[in-house]
């Protein structure tokens, strides 16, 4: 038996409306370790890391992307299922302490931009006793 009902009235095409609320019901579990876990936390993590990756950018993406999650994390807006309010509620996190948190880094001026330094990360130096014995030394033995 064909559901020409379903067809006939329009309902094939319709999208699924669902509220926020029922979206992160889902995730709001004893166990939260599935995929949709992961992807709220990954959806912070990539926020904060461009945050902190793109604060003194001078080229166009950088900045973009700096003010796009600027913007993301001070919207108050809950309408959206991945909004940072509802993404911090997944979380059990306070969302103004993290704004207040990652309002310390500031909005950067353009004098910040050009005078900012990258330092680049130096291994420690290994001492005698950790160091791994040389090529040279192993060939001779």
């Amino acid at each position: 038996m064909r559901d020409d009902h379903l067809v006939g009235e329009g309902r094939l095409f319709q999208p699924d409306v669902m509220l926020p609320a029922q979206y992160f019901s889902v995730l709001r579990k004893r166990a939260p370790q599935g995929p949709e876990y992961m992807l709220v936390i990954a959806m912070l993590q990539d926020a904060v890391e461009c945050l902190q990756k793109y604060r003194f950018s001078t080229d166009e993406v950088g900045q973009e992307l700096y003010e796009s999650a600027r913007e993301w994390v001070a919207s108050e807006d809950r309408k959206w299922p991945f909004s940072f309010e509802n993404i911090c509620g997944v979380l059990n996190l306070s969302p103004e302490y993290l704004r207040r948190g990652l309002a310390a880094w500031g909005p950067v001026t353009d004098d910040q931009r050009r005078t900012a330094k990258v330092v680049p990360f130096k291994m420690p130096r290994q001492t005698a006793d950790a160091a791994e014995p040389s090529v040279a030394t192993a060939k001779a033995s």
